[in-house]
């Protein structure tokens, strides 16, 4: 049920990108909690992306959950950052990241709901 999506400005070679999945799926599930099982994580190349006026490498991240609790966003937020600073070079005030709380009945899941 967690889902971590990541655009980013910096194309990735195909085994960073893999290994980048891996690494970002493990934290998900262990920041939230959560069995590895239900996390899903994206990364997604966007050239088309400007942040404080520049084109130097930058990041947006969303992640939704069922049940994100808003007092664990601060330990997410460096977590996520960290993440990213370690696995694409960019850093923390190059980031921004969304947090959503999805409603279980709004999150759908093998024919049913959550």
């Amino acid at each position: 049920m967690p889902l971590l999506r990541i655009q980013t400005n910096s194309r990735l070679p195909h085994e960073q990108q893999r290994a980048m999945l891996a690494t970002a799926s493990r934290l998900v599930a262990h920041q939230l909690g959560k069995p590895e099982q239900y996390v899903m994580v994206t990364i997604e190349h966007n050239p088309a992306m400007l942040f404080a006026g520049e084109e130097e490498p930058l990041a947006y991240l969303e992640l939704k959950s069922i049940g994100l609790p808003p007092a664990a966003t601060g330990t997410l937020s460096r977590a996520l950052c960290e993440l990213i600073q370690e696995g694409l070079g960019i850093g923390p005030d190059r980031v921004y990241i969304e947090f959503s709380d999805a409603a279980p009945q709004m999150w759908g899941w093998n024919g049913g709901t959550f």
